[in-house]
């Protein structure tokens, strides 16, 4: 919401209608310029936050999977170790009796 920028009731009377009038028109445009370019600069921070979220976000998720791959990993290893394990077990029980 603009703000519109009002001087006195002094000032109009000191420098006359037309000047103030001009003055508080050059005041609103400076502050239209400045809004605008706030705006575009906001935006584009925010377009570079998310673009480094994103990334961000992007590196975790393969960190990741690549954490859960090792696990799965190491997992299948100690199965197939006890499987083994115990299938010798059973085999040499049953081949003694």
């Amino acid at each position: 919401m603009p703000v519109t920028a009002v001087l006195s009731k002094k000032f109009y009377e000191r420098f006359g209608q037309d000047v103030t009038n001009e003055l508080v028109n050059w005041f609103n445009s400076v502050d239209a310029t400045y809004r605008a370019d706030l705006r575009e600069l906001n935006e584009s921070n925010f377009a570079r936050f998310d673009a480094k979220l994103e990334q961000r976000f992007a590196q975790s998720d393969a960190k990741l999977e690549h954490s859960l791959a090792e696990l799965k990993t190491d997992i299948l290893k100690w199965m197939l170790a006890f499987w083994v394990s115990a299938l010798l077990g059973l085999g040499a029980l049953f081949f003694r009796s």
